[in-house]
Order: C-alpha cells, then sequence, then structure tokens
C-alpha cells in the first residue's frame, strides 16, 4: 500500500469517527437535557421555569431552594426510611435469585428447561395488573404499613433470575468438581466457591434494585398509612400544593433525591459492565 493511499484511508477514518463522536455527543446532551433543566430550576429561586428558551445551564447559583425545602422537610427520616427499604430490597434480591438461578444452571433435573420456560414467559405480565394481588396479600399477611410490605412483592424478579442463570453457566465445571471432590456439601460449593466468582451479576443485581427501589414511588403510597414511613420519592408528593406549586422546591428535593443514585452509579458502572457481559457469554 503506497503512502497517498494510506494517509487517505487514515483520513477517511478520522472523518467516519469525528462523525460518529460529534452525533453521539450531540444525543448526550439531548439525553441529559431535562436533567440539567432540573438543576438550573433548582440553582435559580425566582426564576421563571416556563421562560423560552429553557435555562439549561443556570445564569446564577444560589442554593436557597435547597434550604428551604431542607427545613420544608424532614429529609434525614425520609432518606432513612429509604436506605432501610433499598437496603432490604437488595438483600432479598441478591439471596431469593442466587438461589432460584443456581439449581436452573447447574442441576439437570426432568422439567428443569419448563420451569425456565415458565419464569420467563411471566415477563410479559405487566407488574400493574399484578398490584391489586400485592395488596391483597399483604393485608392478609398483616404486613400492611411496614417496610416488609413495601419490599416483599419486589423481593425478587424473573430477571434478576434470568441474570445470574446466565452468570452461573459462565462459571466452569470444575469449579463444583473440586468442592465435591474435597466433601463439600452443595451450599457451601455455592456459598464458597461459586458465588464469589459471580460478583459482576451480583454487583448488576444489587445497582438494578437499589435504583428501582430508591425511586419506588406508588407502591409505598399504597401500602403505608403513616406518612412518616414513606421513602423519599414518595415524600416528594408533599411538595405538591393544591392549588399552586413551588417548582424550586420540586426541583431541589428531586436533586437531592437522585443524587445518591447517581454517586452510587458512578462507582459501581465498571461492576454494571463486567456483570452485563458476563451475562451475554453465559
Amino acid at each position: 500500500m503506497n503512502p497517498t493511499s494510506r494517509s487517505t484511508k487514515q483520513l477517511i477514518t478520522g472523518i467516519r469517527y469525528t462523525i460518529i463522536y460529534f452525533l453521539l455527543i450531540l444525543l448526550a446532551l439531548f439525553m441529559m437535557g431535562p436533567f440539567l433543566w432540573l438543576l438550573s430550576v433548582s440553582l435559580m429561586p425566582g426564576r421563571n421555569v416556563f421562560s423560552s428558551p429553557p435555562a439549561i445551564l443556570p445564569t446564577f447559583i444560589d442554593f436557597d431552594n435547597y434550604v428551604q425545602v431542607w427545613q420544608f422537610m424532614s429529609f434525614p427520616r425520609y432518606i432513612s426510611n429509604t436506605v432501610i427499604i433499598t437496603a432490604l430490597g437488595v438483600v432479598f434480591n441478591i439471596l431469593l435469585s442466587s438461589l432460584t438461578a443456581y439449581p436452573l444452571a447447574v442441576f439437570h433435573f426432568k422439567g428443569r428447561n419448563i420451569v425456565f420456560s415458565l419464569l420467563i414467559a411471566t415477563m410479559i405480565i405487566p407488574s400493574s395488573t399484578a398490584m391489586i394481588v400485592h395488596y391483597l396479600t399483604i393485608q392478609t399477611f398483616h404486613l400492611g404499613n411496614s417496610f416488609l410490605g413495601v419490599v416483599l412483592p419486589a423481593a425478587v424478579s424473573v430477571f434478576n433470575i434470568f441474570l445470574m442463570r446466565q452468570t452461573f453457566l459462565g462459571v466452569p465445571s470444575d469449579i463444583r468438581d473440586s468442592g465435591k471432590m474435597d466433601g463439600a456439601s452443595e451450599l457451601r460449593i455455592f456459598w464458597q466457591l461459586v458465588l464469589p466468582l459471580v460478583k459482576p451479576g451480583i454487583a448488576v443485581i444489587g445497582l438494578l434494585e437499589v435504583m428501582a427501589f430508591w425511586n419506588n414511588f406508588l407502591w409505598p403510597i399504597v401500602v403505608l398509612e403513616d406518612p412518616g414511613k414513606y421513602p423519599l420519592a414518595a415524600a416528594l408528593t408533599y411538595l405538591n400544593g393544591q392549588f399552586s406549586y413551588n417548582f424550586g422546591w420540586i426541583a431541589a428535593g428531586t436533586m437531592i433525591s437522585v443524587t445518591p443514585i447517581i454517586i452510587v452509579f458512578l462507582f459501581t458502572q465498571r461492576y454494571y459492565m463486567e456483570g452485563i457481559a458476563g451475562a451475554i457469554k453465559g
């Protein structure tokens, strides 16, 4: 290949990558637009939020909305409620999905594929259709107005079972065989040998469930009779007045609510990508 054709090919490749990255940057800005607008509204008290064009970037910074909304709402209590609900939900999902997916991945028994197919088939059922059944079940077990009543209907999901099954399929069978040769029980093999090898899959479930339970809004309002037990997302409804809305307070409260999720994702995104890649390979 002569130098002229090589330089032409490099030029074409550079132009192609420039166009791709330019389009990706535009897409990222488009997706971040609502978040940046919300941040601007929270930092500019007294600014008309319906101004055109909308203020994507703040022209001045004032934390008065944050101070006022923090004084108006008992944020420490609602944040502690959210942390408890989220922690319970994450622990239940990791344990139950792992214990369900492990035999579906490594044990060979009659009807294994049928059971797995039936589980996957339930994913087409909208979750909202089960809300009445969940409510009646929670009331039957006298778990209404409790954190367990909020967590149990979402204590395990079919998607998490599917994800963990695919992750377990990627674990070499030699690991399990070596444990059997040493006389380890199946539970010990699962807990001490196999589970540490699927940490990326566990991290994916943890991240997804943290976001789901932290942003849970409707179900806690249905189950919890005491507003003092509301998680943060449900408690933000107090910022909606009957006849008027303080959009600055709503924006500030929303930013306080989503900030922990953003921090968690930034610190766990590497494990998230590894877990998704491992599940796809499995």
